[in-house]
């Protein structure tokens, strides 16, 4: 059943609690969308919600991307509560400590794997369940890459891998969703002021070993080139985005 009375769009965003998905969130709230908050706990999602006052169009739902149900029971309550499913912003992802690769351990490897490539999977794969049913057909998917699916930093493989391989889930679910008229683009994303980049202020090792401070830029830059994905007609696509800090080392030689 659809509340209230507003036509908006309506989207899921995953780990919408801090951080990118918060920032995305609130940009497609403030746009008037009705939007899933998605995330493991629950208290931060109520907090971006209370914080955007858009009412009935925020929805919290605590979600594991890494356990099929639980991704399954995000789209379904969202389908229930909204009606529909216009976008979804798979943004869920993290990465292992910054350790010598040789001292790595599996489980911190099979963790990064776990949620920023298998959740996506499972996340995409429900997006094409839900969009292939609906009338009419398609919608839009948008991955969250990194611009470490370029070119990485040093001591970070599980997190590296995982984002090369996000963009070829993105490629693959560009192409398999043509047919249902589901247009799936990626993201990539340099220093965006989050928690997960605060040492960046503080100096992080650079390629040649020695330890630089980066510059980073407003989280909300990336909520807006979110946005702008998002409102695209389908029969236009972003297929991969850059955004970044100006200054950071990534082009030439930093």
């Amino acid at each position: 059943m659809r509340v209230g009375s507003n036509n908006s769009k309506i989207a899921i965003v995953t780990g919408a609690g801090s951080g990118i998905g918060r920032a995305a969130a609130l940009a497609l709230l403030n746009a008037g969308y009705r939007v899933a908050l998605a995330g493991r706990r629950a208290q931060p999602l109520e907090e971006v919600a209370a914080h955007s006052g858009a009412g009935d169009r925020a929805l919290a739902v605590p979600t594991d991307v890494t356990d099929e149900q639980s991704v399954i029971r995000l789209f379904e309550t969202c389908v229930r509560h909204f009606g529909s499913l216009d976008v979804v912003f798979n943004n869920a992802g993290g990465g292992a400590p910054a350790v010598l690769l040789e001292d790595l351990t599996l489980a911190q490897w099979q963790q990064v794997v776990d949620v920023n490539l298998t959740g996506m999977f499972l996340c995409i794969r429900e997006s094409f369940r839900v969009m292939k049913a609906r009338q009419p057909q398609g919608g839009r998917i948008i991955n969250n890459g990194s611009i470490s699916a370029y070119a990485p930093r040093p001591n970070s493989m599980p997190y590296t891998a995982t984002k090369h391989a996000v963009s070829g889930l993105t490629k693959t679910a560009a192409l398999d969703g043509r047919k249902y008229n589901i247009a799936v683009g990626q993201i990539d994303i340099g220093n965006a002021a989050t928690s997960m980049t605060t040492r960046m202020a503080d100096g992080i090792l650079q390629a040649n070993g020695d330890m630089a401070v980066e510059p980073r830029m407003d989280v909300d830059i990336v909520g807006q080139s979110v946005l702008y994905m998002a409102n695209l007609p389908l029969d236009a696509n972003v297929l991969f985005h850059t955004v970044m800090a100006t200054r950071m080392p990534f082009v030439g030689r930093g």
